[in-house]
């Protein structure tokens, strides 16, 4: 493992963390849409780091930093306050995040065909 992609996966991390802040904001304040965006939010940076390295390390990455961040935000403060309420769309936030970290990070990786002047069939 060399360092460029070691740098990749902690710039992964943060996006997954920003997005998890953001999605933990935005479910909420427009509830169906904001919810739906939220997760597409989620998914195209866990994919997308999965695409982006080649590997699935790229797709857990940006999910550690997710579950880092929305965790963080799920714990109640000495004063009271919380950002995720006991909502049926946090709930949807929460474990549909998980879901989508597991589903882009157990993908395969296809390898493209090469391209060959052979015929298939003769």
């Amino acid at each position: 493992m060399n360092a460029v992609r070691l740098v990749a996966y902690a710039g992964l991390f943060l996006l997954g963390a920003v997005v998890g802040v953001a999605g933990a904001l935005a479910q909420q304040g427009w509830f169906p849409g904001g919810l739906l965006l939220a997760l597409l939010g989620s998914a195209g940076a866990f994919y997308g780091g999965s695409r982006a390295t080649g590997t699935r390390a790229g797709a857990i990455a940006p999910a550690a930093g997710w579950l880092v961040a929305v965790m963080l935000l799920t714990a109640t403060r000495p004063e009271g306050d919380f950002v995720f309420g006991a909502g049926l769309g946090s709930y949807v936030f929460l474990l549909g995040g998980m879901g989508v970290a597991v589903m882009c990070a157990t993908l395969g990786q296809s390898p493209q065909p090469g391209a060959s002047d052979a015929r298939l069939g003769k």
